[in-house]
């Protein structure tokens, strides 16, 4: 009985991949590595004091004890202003408090000899730095209430913890988005590209088998490959920072089944014509750079300007990375991710169409 070529060339395909251990190693134990270092790196903890630095012989003790008993500030004396605005410029400090006066006592007036500033207290603070604006509003709150001003309006506070809302819970999600991509671009496009500039594609026409059949046994390949790496960061995850899926197992394997075939399909189409390796790779960082910037991986796409939101939303990754995050942290059902889901699709039969068109073996 005469073996079925597909197969074959799934198996040998199979067999070269678990040969080569830094193959091995960079589709399943990096990610899971990354993985634990950023989860480690941004877990959720206490946030840290922000620094004030006070300068001025005119600071009560009133005004320094109502900024050291302040939640959330860590106070820090200077000789004068030239050393705390030293401190601020390098960040040795959030905000600095100057005091030109005394501040409890009322101004006098604007006009006549040994008038004192008209704001006896001034605070310096950097507006670019989110943590020198929290200082700001943290200090002038201190410095009002220490000066007895008191709230006009009672209001209740409730720290809440929502399940999902963990930066972990958003990165391993992004790191399933980023991995399905990297194997689909690196372990297809590349390796069809070295096999060519080593005449293994040649050798290959003569034997009985289509091209169809020696392309899809690399899309093979990798969907085989998803239902390792999918479980295995999962499981991690689990174990290691309790990141759970919310939705259904089935849609989101689905869901990442269909990234998979998408990302195949585009890394056959870099692979197509390319004449050697220098200029696939080049190719493969030319598609994946603008993903991992734009697609969410490790930050929202929220963060980019409205106008580029929509076209954002037509790269493969973020469809991807949409999809699963939707499944798990949300609960998502099928209609919420149909249209990512969709364009993935679309993508993948699209690009597999369009390589075994153009594809060359020499």
């Amino acid at each position: 009985m005469t073996p079925n070529p597909l197969w074959e060339l799934t198996l040998t395909r199979l067999r070269l991949f678990f040969r080569e251990p830094s193959a091995v190693f960079w589709t399943f134990g990096f990610p899971l590595a990354l993985s634990l270092a950023l989860g480690i790196a941004f877990r959720n903890r206490p946030p840290e004091p922000v620094r004030i630095g006070v300068s001025g012989s005119g600071a009560s003790d009133r005004l320094v004890r109502g900024l050291e008993s302040a939640d959330g500030l860590r106070v820090s004396h200077f000789r004068d202003e030239a050393e705390v605005r030293k401190a601020l410029r390098t960040g040795g400090v959030d905000a600095a408090v100057l005091v030109r006066g005394a501040a409890e006592e009322p101004a006098l007036p604007a006009t006549g000899v040994g008038r004192r500033p008209e704001h006896p207290i001034e605070i310096l603070h950097d507006p670019t730095r989110p943590e020198s604006r929290v200082a700001r509003a943290l200090a002038a709150d201190a410095i009002q209430r220490a000066a007895g001003r008191a709230d006009a309006v009672a209001v209740a506070e409730r720290a809440v913890t929502e399940p999902g809302s963990r930066y972990i819970d958003f990165l391993i999600p992004g790191l399933i988005g980023m991995n399905v991509m990297s194997s689909g671009m690196w372990g297809i496009g590349y390796v069809v590209v070295e096999m060519r500039t080593r005449k293994l594609l040649k050798r290959l026409v003569a034997t009985p088998m289509s091209r169809a059949q020696f392309l899809w046994s690399f899309v093979l390949m990798r969907s085989a490959f998803l239902f390792i790496e999918l479980p295995a960061l999962l499981v991690f995850g689990w174990f290691a920072f309790k990141v759970g899926v919310a939705g259904s197992l089935a849609l989101l394997v689905a869901v990442a089944l269909l990234g998979a075939l998408c990302f195949s399909g585009i890394g056959l189409l870099v692979a197509s014509r390319a004449q050697n390796t220098q200029t696939v790779s080049g190719i493969i960082n030319a598609v994946m750079l603008p993903m991992f910037i734009g697609s969410g991986v490790f930050f929202s796409t929220a963060r980019f300007p409205d106008w580029l939101q929509k076209p954002l939303r037509l790269l493969p990754l973020t469809a991807l990375n949409d999809s699963m995050r939707a499944v798990m942290i949300d609960g998502a059902g099928i209609a919420a991710v149909a249209r990512p889901a969709a364009l993935l699709a679309v993508l993948a039969a699209a690009s597999f169409a369009l390589a075994l068109r153009i594809f060359r073996w020499r």
